[in-house]
């Protein structure tokens, strides 16, 4: 778990909220529990680089406030629709023996020792996060899925995913997919044989000597059509 340094505020107006922010800082509330929510700033600089992180949102932070440390989890951040910066986040305290829902990033290892792969197969991915329920003294930073032997046509379901205990999935009563390996989008179109080969040659032949047959045909038709042109002139030579 991450420990990050934060210091209480007492900011009651927009204009004392506004100051903070251009001084570095970025508010920051702690609710949840019997206690009372806390106001709190923290460097903006730390939230860049915890926001970074992929799992920011499913991990547990130790947050020290005035000598004491307080656990909790990040549950909303807020951005400045301009800059895009972070001008707001919300911690939910972890208490003991309570349940979060979050949601989990899928991972996938071994993808060279697949064997579909390999051959030009696509992992299509149906979920990369996982929403889980989870105890807040259990709570994974990621899901594994081992790609070690895999081929195409296999699919990998919400069962086949080893979850820590005690955690389990919001969605009840049908085992969801969360990715497939997929046959190639484009075939590659297998050579045809030489024997096959050979025999279109020969047919090309074929056609040739009977295209000249057919030439040498007309040739004879159009010497018979002549010679019978002749032949109905000779009447007319007589008068």
């Amino acid at each position: 778990m991450n420990s990050v340094d934060v210091t209480t505020r007492d900011t009651k107006t927009k204009g004392e909220i506004n100051s903070l922010r251009k001084q570095g800082n970025v508010p920051a509330i702690i609710y949840g529990g019997a206690d009372q929510n806390q106001k709190i700033s923290i460097s903006k600089k730390i939230i860049r680089s915890l926001v970074d992180k992929e799992n920011f949102l499913s991990n547990i932070l130790i947050l020290n406030i005035d000598g004491k440390s307080e656990n909790v989890l990040p549950k909303e951040i807020m951005y400045d629709v301009v800059s895009d910066e972070p001008i707001h986040i919300d911690f939910l305290r972890i208490i003991k023996g309570a349940k979060v829902i979050l949601e989990i990033p899928v991972k996938f290892i071994n993808n060279e020792k697949s064997p579909g792969l390999k051959r030009g197969g696509v992992l299509n991915i149906v979920r990369r996060k996982v929403e889980l329920k989870c105890p807040t003294e259990n709570i994974p930073t990621e899901l594994i899925v081992d790609l070690d032997g895999v081929d195409i046509g296999e699919s990998f379901k919400i069962s086949s995913i080893k979850l820590p205990e005690n955690v389990t999935p919001t969605i009840q009563g049908r085992d969801f997919v969360v990715a497939t390996l997929a046959a190639p989008t484009v075939m590659k179109e297998p050579e045809k044989p030489a024997e096959a080969a050979e025999g279109t040659e020969g047919t090309e032949v074929t056609t040739e000597g009977t295209d000249g047959e057919a030439k040498a045909a007309d040739g004879d038709k159009k010497e018979t059509d002549k010679k019978e042109g002749d032949v109905k002139k000779a009447p007319a030579e007589k008068k």
